[in-house]
């Protein structure tokens, strides 16, 4: 069977596309189910929306697929298989949730104060220097600028995301064991999905310059009850406050119902919270994990030095979202 045929035998992939598409009787998948084939098959979220936008043949999708991001990995693909079927994982991918529950906790009990208390936590050496420092060699080689020339570092890119999702030097966090422990001690579970997401460039303030955005917002609906769920970013390189750190508004999950509830309706997403959210410093290889009911965004960078990020996340696979937009 050629990879192609192979591909097209993937659960929902079909579906996927006939809806995207726009196809005749073609139901919406599940959010959950995107989500998991998209991470399975090594996407962003928003590389196939951008493909699908002008309807290719469900032939082209795959083979754009396939030339995008390679065959699917054997094991994830087996593993959302039996997602799909409701069976049990492969006996490798309980193995590995085995030795996370069973090695030591990598966020002490001050960490997890901190997290119950604020709604971030940073996990110090998530990945090696050397690993993060692989990281942001392809983020340097990606946009074609040199750390040594900064008039290299200001081209035609439009914001401070960079859509590389797939290299060796990002699966040394995807797959690093701390990080995978630290989520499994947030969530409480180790059953968890890893995310394909992209690294982030964010150069200094000048003349002719100034900061994208993204500014303060939330990546959920605000319709009540919004799910406990995480995001998280990795610094590649030793990051201060000012130099385009994530910011956040500290401590806002606690009271996040009621301030909704007090807005009547007011857009939440129009308040500008600015005045309350601080900048998240970390060193070169720290990963910061925050509540995704807490007010995020990146930063202007006032600094000399850009802020260099590779952005990932974990999941379970039964994590159900608020379908009412807010």
């Amino acid at each position: 069977m050629t990879a192609a045929a192979s591909l097209a035998q993937v659960p929902a992939l079909e579906a996927y596309w006939a809806h995207a598409t726009r196809q005749p009787g073609a139901d919406a998948p599940s959010e959950m189910a995107v989500r998991l084939l998209l991470d399975t098959l090594g996407l962003g979220i928003e590389q196939p929306a951008v493909f699908l936008g002008s309807a290719p043949s469900f032939e082209s999708f795959t083979a754009w697929i396939l030339a995008e991001a390679g065959p699917p990995d054997p094991l994830k693909l087996a593993r959302y298989r039996a997602w799909h079927e409701g069976r049990e994982p492969p006996e490798p991918v309980l193995r590995r949730q085995r030795a996370v529950a069973d090695a030591p906790p990598v966020l002490d009990d001050a960490a997890l104060a901190g997290w119950d208390e604020q709604g971030y936590v940073v996990l110090r050496n998530a990945v090696t220097r050397d690993e993060a420092r692989a990281a942001e060699q392809l983020l340097w080689d990606s946009i074609g600028a040199s750390p040594n020339d900064p008039e290299t570092w200001y081209g035609s890119r439009c914001g401070i995301m960079i859509p590389v999702y797939r290299h060796p030097a990002l699966e040394a966090a995807r797959r690093a064991p701390r990080i995978h422990k630290a989520f499994a001690q947030l969530w409480g579970r180790e059953d968890l999905w890893m995310t394909t997401d992209r690294m982030s460039f964010n150069p200094p303030e000048r003349g002719g310059y100034r900061f994208p955005g993204p500014d303060l917002h939330w990546d959920v609906s605000l319709t009540l009850p919004i799910p406990f769920a995480t995001q998280g970013i990795l610094y590649l390189t030793d990051t201060e406050a000012d130099q385009g750190a994530l910011r956040l508004v500290p401590g806002f999950h606690r009271h996040i119902r009621h301030w909704l509830e007090a807005l009547g309706d007011a857009d939440p997403r129009r308040i500008d919270l600015s005045a309350e959210a601080i900048g998240i410093a970390a060193g070169a290889g720290d990963l910061v994990i925050w509540r995704w009911d807490l007010p995020h965004g990146a930063s202007p960078n006032r600094s000399s030095r850009p802020r260099m990020a590779q952005y990932l996340n974990m999941y379970p696979a039964d994590l159900v979202t608020n379908p009412v937009w807010r």
